[in-house]
């Protein structure tokens, strides 16, 4: 007998709107009733080169999600970039509205005059089993550990992780296996005070093969409260203009591999060697490119068992690069199939993210875009007349022309891909209402009321977020899990989930914060169709051991516990 814990908690046929009347859009725009009324806002710099940084950092909006005070409803933490603005943690209060405690907390503030906030991360480094939180930011990174009873400690210095870097984007998994998870931070800029630079040469070198960014740091948690940059010593020092990263065992040997997506420069794909080192190998698993990477996420979107990734790309008026979607082939090889599915163009693509928001067993895809919305001119022709300048340095901030009031690739409509059986994906954002035009940044997906169907909360910049409640009409079926390892990380971070109904087999994993500026639930998520039922689920946790459950019921959310299954080779 299994010695799971399980919370029972039913399909709320009640909370879903009569068939019929929801035929035709299975999301509503929950943003405002719920309570998410704080914009966010770019910010503004002060120095020489401000009215040329402006357009170009156009960046901080984030979203990250967790269940931070463990009473079964999904939190949101929501990011602010203002030189005086202050950063929003929103209690879910159980009835798919939401408070904001941020300040009660002691998480609020996050900006100043030397730093801004750029993107949010959800990790239990202690392994206490309270969510604690790191704040990527432009200046020096913050780290707040998770008192208890909704408050929270600023332990940034104490952990020594707050060391001056451009920081955009962090992740969090068990590089070494250690039963502790570590941090990986991305950096944007190289680590120049761009508040108050002392030299106009640190702007990218190059569109193509820029190399003086800031590249990756790799924290190693040494379990005692505090973390060593380890980057050298595990193989990851580079210097990319890295927007994003996201990890996964590509080759099911038990151990996470990473993806690292870079803007002006050729994104990176990093073996790890299970041996507590990484190998770039983008050469052989990918090939090199030139475009402007944005996302890296993670999945199996064609259920064969190998997860494949999705990387969003730039595709406007003039540069027609395309999104990537690497199909994993198997033997850490992957091809590009985003023309092939109908997934290659979203725009000025951003975060993207793999869900099954119908529920019928296959991974669909949200995606934000847009970068700046703004007058009726457009900056292309600007740009043009950079580029073909001869003898133009790029790294020179002031070679760069300032964007003022216009517009580029502005007012763009988001996307949500259907996936229609793991060969073609359609879009239906317009018909389910999520196609907002803003300038979207981040994406979070989670079940906010614990209703079996999944949500989306945005993150746009300079502008509101956008709740999307899914009011999808009842009949597909799906299961739930929340892992808590015991040998492995408290998280579960880097654990694979196989489940099985009748002769198909679904994987789904538990991710670290993949997805640029955003963070979605921990909980994995399965859509099971029309079958009410399923015969088994696998776990292989990230300590190396492998379990499996039966005789879980459908339509519920499981707390799996390791070390309390029936143990398998």
């Amino acid at each position: 007998m299994n010695r799971h814990i399980a919370l029972s908690i039913p399909f709320a046929a009640g909370l879903i709107l009569a068939a019929g009347t929801t035929q035709d859009r299975w999301f509503e725009d929950l943003t405002h009733p719920a309570g998410f009324v704080h914009p966010h806002t770019n910010r503004v710099f002060k120095n020489k080169y401000a009215n040329i940084m402006s357009g170009y950092t156009s960046l901080g909006a984030s979203v990250a999600v967790a269940d931070y005070d463990g009473d079964g409803f999904e939190d949101v933490f929501l990011t602010e970039s203002s030189g005086t603005g202050k950063n929003h943690l929103y209690h879910n209060n159980h009835n798919l509205t939401f408070t904001d405690v941020g300040e009660a907390a002691g998480v609020s503030k996050g900006n100043d005059d030397q730093n801004a906030t750029a993107a949010a991360l959800w990790l239990d480094f202690n392994n206490d089993g309270r969510p604690d939180l790191f704040i990527s930011r432009f200046g020096h990174c913050q780290l707040f550990q998770n008192m208890g009873g909704g408050k929270f400690k600023d332990v940034s210095k104490a952990a020594g992780i707050d060391g001056y870097r451009n920081a955009i984007k962090a992740i969090a998994f068990d590089y070494d296996r250690d039963g502790r998870l570590d941090i990986f931070v991305g950096s944007y800029f190289q680590p120049v005070n761009i508040f108050d630079p002392a030299t106009p040469r640190f702007f990218p070198e190059s569109f193509e093969t820029a190399n003086n960014g800031g590249g990756l740091t790799a924290f190693h948690n040494n379990g005692d409260g505090t973390f060593t940059d380890v980057t050298d010593k595990v193989g990851l020092r580079q210097t990319g203009w890295v927007l994003d990263m996201g990890h996964a065992d590509a080759d099911n040997d038990g151990d996470d591999d990473l993806y690292v997506a870079c803007d002006f420069g050729t994104d990176r794909f990093y073996r790890n060697n299970g041996n507590g080192t990484f190998t770039d190998i983008t050469e052989t698993a990918l090939g090199f490119d030139t475009k402007k990477g944005m996302n890296a996420e993670w999945g199996d979107y064609d259920n064969d068992g190998l997860l494949d990734i999705f990387v969003t790309n730039i595709t406007d008026d003039y540069m027609r690069e395309g999104n990537f979607l690497w199909h994993n082939d198997g033997n850490l090889k992957f091809t590009d199939l985003a023309r092939e599915t109908g997934t290659f163009e979203t725009g000025w693509g951003w975060g993207g993210k793999f869900l099954d928001y119908d529920n019928d067993g296959w991974l669909d895809l949200y995606v934000t875009n847009g970068w700046v919305s703004a007058g009726k001119d457009s900056y292309v022709p600007d740009i043009f007349e950079m580029i073909t300048r001869p003898g133009v340095d790029f790294a020179d901030v002031r070679n760069w022309p300032p964007m003022g009031g216009k517009s580029l690739s502005g007012y763009e409509k988001k996307r949500l891909f259907h996936n229609e059986g793991g060969h073609l994906f359609r879009d239906e954002a317009a018909r389910h209402g999520v196609d907002s035009n803003l300038d979207g940044r981040g994406v979070a997906v989670a079940d906010f009321d614990n209703d079996g169907r999944l949500d989306l909360l945005v993150a746009n910049a300079n502008g509101e977020q956008r709740f999307y409640h899914n009011t999808m009409p009842p009949g597909p079926h799906w299961v739930a899990f929340l892992l808590q390892g015991t040998r492995s990380n408290r998280q579960a971070v880097g654990a694979q989930l196989r489940l099985t109904a009748g002769d198909t087999t679904w994987l789904r994993f538990v991710d670290g914060g993949n997805s640029f500026a955003g963070q979605s639930s921990a909980r994995v998520h399965f859509g099971l169709g029309p079958r009410s039922k399923f015969d088994s689920v696998e776990v292989r946790w990230p300590s190396g051991l492998k379990e499996v459950f039966r005789g879980l019921a459908a339509d519920k959310l499981h707390n799996i516990v390791e070390g309390t299954g029936r143990k398998v080779q």
